[in-house]
């Protein structure tokens, strides 16, 4: 459900003058718009979720815009992603354009709200996600194996960004510190969800996606190459050849018939059962708009499995969780 006014953002963000000044930096933003990802919306439905006035969050919205732009700006850069802005631009100057959004995020931060005390702690926030996810990047790229390593880079990388943009929604919205934790931590829910259906997304795909490529951490080829089954052998040996499509379609195949889609598929279930009962127990004026975005994962799993023609029960899923130790 996305609600944000790109156009607002985009002017909000086009204002600062260090922006304004540097055409590159205003056109990649410009760009970016072109598909705006509904993660900015979250400090509005944040805001919404704990009463407040949903115009008032723009701000934090376009923060969380900022910081977004410059995570995914270096997640190209270290994944050597053939569609990063760094292929065009040089790695320097994509890297230095990702030092001035993390920037602009901060400086929008301080922008948020009049209250001088949450404005502190909003900045805080934005820094700590930012550091946060520099960390996990550095995790990312050893390549660490196995599921607690994987689960490491997780928490690590891909859930502060998230957990971050309620929390600053809640603060602009006016939330207690107890109910901005509890939205943090719904965050980081969110945060795992997202990353397992990306890992999903990402091992279905074709042509092969980097992580067939590169080994990077995604739970199903990991799963397939780690997992006591028939065909693991045949897996691994298929791991180096998945440039060639009929190679790449049998490690797909296999994928869903060790039981890797259906690992992921239990542990996004999980998460969303734990994120609906904890939105359930927050103290929110209006839990409906983080409601729907719950929804709308759900439906996007049930999507992607249709799409790749696997239909589980829940019998597979409890199957599936057992099956890796």
């Amino acid at each position: 459900m996305i609600i944000v006014a790109f156009g607002e953002i985009k002017e909000i963000i086009s204002g600062l003058p260090g922006v304004s000044a540097w055409p590159e930096l205003a056109d990649f933003i410009d760009r970016a718009g072109n598909d705006p990802r509904p993660d900015w919306d979250l400090p509005i439905l944040a805001c919404q979720a704990v009463g407040g006035d949903e115009s008032t969050a723009l701000y934090g919205a376009a923060a969380i815009a900022c910081l977004q732009v410059s995570i995914i700006l270096v997640d190209d850069i270290l994944d050597d992603d053939p569609r990063g802005a760094q292929m065009q631009l040089g790695e320097g100057k994509a890297a230095n354009m990702a030092l001035a959004y993390e920037a602009a995020a901060l400086l929008l931060g301080g922008q948020a709200t009049q209250d001088v005390e949450r404005r502190g702690d909003i900045m805080s926030c934005l820094a700590k996600a930012a550091l946060d996810t520099a960390s996990g990047q550095q995790l990312d790229i050893q390549n660490l194996q196995g599921e607690e390593d994987y689960w490491s880079v997780i928490s690590a990388k891909s859930t502060p960004f998230y957990g971050t943009a309620l929390q600053v929604g809640a603060l602009i919205g006016g939330a207690d510190l107890k109910t901005s934790d509890g939205l943090y931590k719904l965050g980081i829910l969110i945060g795992e969800i997202i990353q397992l259906e990306d890992d999903l997304a990402d091992a279905l795909e074709k042509p092969a996606n980097a992580d067939w490529k590169q080994g990077r951490n995604n739970l199903l080829i990991m799963f397939a190459r780690t997992a006591e089954h028939r065909e693991r052998d045949r897996f691994i040996e298929l791991l180096p050849q998945t440039d060639n499509p009929e190679r790449l379609e049998e490690a797909q195949r296999i994928l869903i018939s060790s039981g890797a889609v259906s690992f992921c598929a239990y542990h996004l279930v999980t998460r969303q059962l734990a994120a609906n009962s904890l939105l359930k127990i927050l103290d929110l004026t209006n839990p409906t708009p983080l409601s729907n975005i719950l929804d709308d994962y759900a439906n996007s799993l049930r999507n992607m499995l249709q799409v790749s023609g696997v239909e589980l029960s829940l019998s597979d899923l409890q199957d599936a969780s057992i099956k890796i130790q």
